[in-house]
């Protein structure tokens, strides 16, 4: 008879090694997920908050009473906490009384190092076609009539306030049943 051996019970290390193994990878990925996020997350809030900085920067260009000078300019500004420089182009566009202003801004690190552009947008500065109040004027080359929903032609709106009733509108000619069948 032999004599039989009790029945070993549980893991080997070799097991529980490998359970290890495979958990820590498990880990490291999710990890590496988690951190990712938090990097985008942050470089986001980067960029929006740059974004912020140039449209700001646009709206003051935009709101100024005259011109502006064809130039570059720089300057820092501070926002939610730190430093910010923008740079504004204002350049020539083939309308003359229109600007194009390019404003990029990039986050101040360090004295003297420009960092690098977070945010680019490209705005127009002009003047106003007409007083305000007045409605709008007709673009060059539009000619003095408009469209309407019909594609009928309408006569322009005549100077004195009033309104004008648009001109009636004729039913097209009826067909004859009988020319339709031949």
């Amino acid at each position: 008879m032999r004599a039989s051996k009790p029945s070993a019970a549980g893991f080997t290390l070799i097991e529980v090694l490998a359970a290890l193994v495979i958990v820590s990878l498990g880990m490291l990925g999710v990890i590496e997920a988690v951190t990712q996020t938090a990097s985008n997350s942050t470089r986001m809030r980067d960029r929006t908050i740059a974004h912020w900085v140039a449209m700001n920067q646009l709206t003051a260009a935009r709101l100024e009473s005259r011109a502006l000078d064809i130039a570059k300019t720089s300057d820092e500004v501070e926002m939610a906490g730190r430093r910010w420089r923008w740079t504004m182009e204002v350049s020539e566009t083939p309308i003359e009384s229109m600007r194009r202003i390019d404003i990029q801004v990039a986050e101040v690190e360090t004295e003297g190092d420009e960092g690098r552009v977070l945010a680019s947008i490209t705005g127009f500065q002009g003047t106003a076609i007409a007083a305000a109040g007045m409605g709008t004027l007709p673009w060059s080359g539009a000619g003095p009539t408009s469209r309407g929903s019909r594609g009928a032609e309408q006569p322009p709106p005549q100077d004195g306030g009033g309104t004008q009733e648009p001109p009636p509108v004729e039913p097209p000619p009826a067909s004859d049943p009988q020319e339709v069948a031949e």
